[in-house]
């Protein structure tokens, strides 16, 4: 397919910013936020994990993305009421600074490419970034890949000792998880079971892993379809139905699973704004009801 450029970055920034629910599953927020000397490009906000992601726009590559990213992070973190006055304002909420998870905050760069040196600056497995590279092509068809970093170094190795510099800041409050966080209490069978259902759900297509504060969580493309607590004796698997509006509509693809075991328990929870979230938690211990579990899962990810 013949490719065709972006000629500025406003239209990669308009192109995503009206997109954001299907590409980063992403509630838009603001555009253009001036905070203190910095402009944000796109300020949007995770519910997944109730935490601001801030999104940047690049048509050359002869920036650093870890000078930017920990700036911006940094003056997020020195600014929470702006941006919480930005997100009530906008939206017409009342988010508090206690509901936000300021320690899952984010960074993402959008560019048509990356150089080494940028891929190389954020090869570390704690980095709050994500770089994206996005191509358009004839035809409307638009590619979007994420560069992966491999490596398994802490970037606080290499950060600069002064306790005021923007990374040793920003490291003391966002975190980036990873599975080690959720299976160090895990019994042997328990992780069996987990690494046994890991290699399940990887293997259908479009899923990636990552850890979360509070679960291991499996995507179908953006979209999560299935959370997993680990605990030392068993596992909890807890996935979406949809919500319901105040005035009973419900979202789109609202799920009722086919469960004929009656192992699942339904759960149901209001928000700030008045919707109803509904789930569906199910306990897995053993190696046998992996199986059932699969079945089960596999409803929720084909409605994605």
């Amino acid at each position: 397919m013949k490719q065709e450029r972006f000629l500025l970055e406003k239209d990669i920034q308009c192109l995503i910013e009206a997109n954001l629910p299907e590409i980063f599953n992403l509630q838009f927020v603001a555009s253009e936020l001036t905070v203190e000397k910095f402009r944000i490009d796109t300020l949007a906000f995770d519910e997944d994990s109730n935490a601001f992601v801030i999104i940047e726009y690049k048509k050359g590559n002869s920036y650093s993305v870890v000078d930017q990213g920990y700036s911006y992070l940094s003056v997020m973190l020195n600014n929470k009421a702006d941006f919480i006055l930005e997100y009530n304002e906008r939206l017409d909420q009342s988010l508090r600074r206690d509901d936000v998870d300021w320690s899952a905050s984010r960074v993402i760069f959008v560019s048509p490419s990356f150089n080494a040196y940028q891929k190389n600056s954020v090869n570390f497995r704690d980095i709050p970034f994500e770089l994206w590279e996005i191509r358009r092509f004839e035809g409307g068809v638009i590619s979007l890949i994420q560069h992966q970093a491999s490596s398994n170094e802490d970037i606080n190795l290499i950060a600069d000792t002064n306790p005021e510099s923007p990374i040793k800041q920003v490291s003391s409050e966002v975190k980036v998880y990873r599975e080690e966080d959720h299976t160090a209490s895990a019994s042997a069978e328990t992780l069996d079971v987990f690494n046994a259902l890991k290699e399940e759900l990887s293997s259908w297509d479009d899923v990636t892993c990552t850890a979360m504060k509070y679960y291991v969580g499996f995507k179908k493309g953006n979209s999560l379809f299935a959370a997993v607590r680990i605990f030392k004796n068993h596992l909890s698997v807890d996935f979406s139905r949809g919500q319901i509006s105040p005035d009973g509509q419900k979202s789109k693809n609202f799920f009722t699973v086919d469960d004929p075991k009656k192992t699942l328990e339904a759960k149901s929870w209001t928000h700030k704004n008045g919707r109803v979230g509904n789930s569906y938690v199910m306990k897995l211990s053993k190696a046998s009801d992996l199986e059932y579990a699969k079945y089960l899962i596999k409803q929720k990810y084909d409605t994605l």
